[in-house]
């Protein structure tokens, strides 16, 4: 080969030695790419209609191929590099051990910064522009070297087959539920905040029950038909709510759910009685406490209901639970006010909260951005007492979750009022699952 290239002019010996760079580079280049590019971002490009991409996904479903054509023709490449740069460097300088030497260590720095480095970082920053333009080129080149590839590729498995590894399994690539959280925590580029909290509150939804969205039992608007017909009536044209459960002086026994628009239609007679307000009634849906949501949504969409009433092992009623519960978790508050909070919607200039003792953990992190820990009690008077042990008989401080909680007001049956204070930014906090 040394007197093949003896017979080139110097110019072009260098030429050549320039242009095998840059193509060593091209492929460690393309090597790069196609490895680290996105698989979804190259599908929806192939699914606009981008040709490149779709060729570059059709590579890379068989990797084995791909990378093997990359390998072979750049380690071909960088066999044939230090041969010509020591032929021109013994043409130009005599035959000597330290001219071989250097000849060696030139062609290696070159190989490694213009063919190897440069290259591949180019490639990873890049990676979808890349891969989805230069298939073009690597493509003809899998079916020029089937031959050599199938051979290759023949010894590759049966080595793998020796090492008990499986190339289809593998190949196999699933993305965990962390995995796809994060891809979504990283996509603020290209998805905006209040999709990605959706997609976000979607992935918390496989880890929350019933429990903890529901309306729970203390806080429930029941009807009871056993009261004066006058008090039933005025309680109707009170309400707010869409849908009443209805009990007959045991509120421990829902004997039916009234539509509160059609009892109001009934308010114009005169000689109105509890029966006609027990024949509006629908039978209640019951569900069990700890029913993961995500089941439970799917169970709304089966029977077709949008309220159903949350019960223990024993039948006794523990809740509430509405379908606008689910949409609420998963996209937000419908309004900026949560129940059992004080009428602040944010923090003081000072850095305190006041909040009842019976707000929702889930409501008080999202709403002041807290990390308080929300995988036991629901409530902030429930974390409180878990974390004393004992229900408070003075005024006190605590620590829960990085926060510094004030004790106000309490008594007999659990705290009523609460000073929460701004952590800052350096102090350490729980994380709420």
């Amino acid at each position: 080969m040394d007197s093949f290239f003896d017979s080139w002019p110097l110019w072009a010996q260098a030429a050549l030695v320039v242009f095998l760079l840059a193509l060593s580079g091209f492929f460690s280049m393309a090597e790069t790419s196609m490895v680290a590019s996105n698989r979804h971002r190259l599908r929806a490009m192939a699914n606009s209609g981008h040709a490149g991409a779709a060729l570059t996904q059709k590579l890379l479903k068989r990797i084995d191929t791909l990378l093997s054509v990359l390998l072979i023709v750049n380690n071909l490449i960088n066999t044939i590099l230090p041969i010509l740069v020591t032929g021109i460097a013994l043409h130009l300088f005599g035959t000597n051990g330290l001219v071989i030497s250097i000849a060696t260590l030139t062609v290696a720095f070159l190989i490694i910064i213009f063919s190897e480095i440069t290259p591949k970082v180019i490639g990873a920053a890049f990676a979808e522009k890349i891969s989805a333009n230069i298939g073009w080129v690597i493509y003809p080149l899998t079916i020029v070297l089937k031959p050599l590839l199938w051979v290759v590729n023949s010894f590759v498995s049966g080595l793998m087959g020796l090492m008990g590894l499986n190339r289809k399994e593998t190949a196999l690539q699933t993305m965990s539920s962390e995995e796809l959280r994060s891809l979504v925590l990283e996509s603020s580029h290209f998805i905006s905040n209040q999709h990605r909290s959706i997609l976000l509150n979607l992935f918390n939804l496989e880890n929350i029950s019933v429990d903890d969205v529901m309306t729970p039992r203390a806080k429930m608007e029941i009807l009871d038909l056993s009261r004066p017909i006058d008090e039933v009536i005025g309680q109707l044209e009170t309400c707010y709510h869409n849908k009443l459960p209805v009990c007959e002086g045991d509120p421990e026994k829902i004997i039916g759910i009234l539509s509160v628009k059609k009892a109001l239609s009934l308010l114009g007679s005169e000689e109105l009685s509890h029966g006609d307000f027990r024949e509006l009634l629908n039978e209640p849906y019951f569900i069990p406490e700890g029913t993961p949501v995500m089941q439970q949504m799917q169970f709304f969409q089966e029977n077709r209901q949008r309220l159903s009433l949350v019960v223990d092992e024993y039948g006794s009623v523990q809740g509430l639970l509405t379908f606008e519960d689910i949409v609420e978790e998963l996209i937000g508050e419908f309004t900026t006010s949560f129940p059992g909070m004080m009428t602040q919607d944010q923090w003081s200039s000072d850095g305190s909260y006041l909040a009842n003792g019976s707000a929702n953990l889930r409501d008080l992190n999202r709403l002041l951005g807290l990390q308080l820990p929300v995988d036991g009690p629901r409530t902030l008077n429930g974390l409180i007492l878990e974390e004393l042990e004992e229900i408070p008989d003075h005024d006190l401080s605590v620590k829960v979750g990085g926060v510094v909680m004030e004790i106000i007001q309490f008594d007999d049956q659990g705290i009523k009022t609460v000073k929460l204070h701004k952590p800052s930014p350096e102090e350490p906090s729980l994380s709420a699952p």
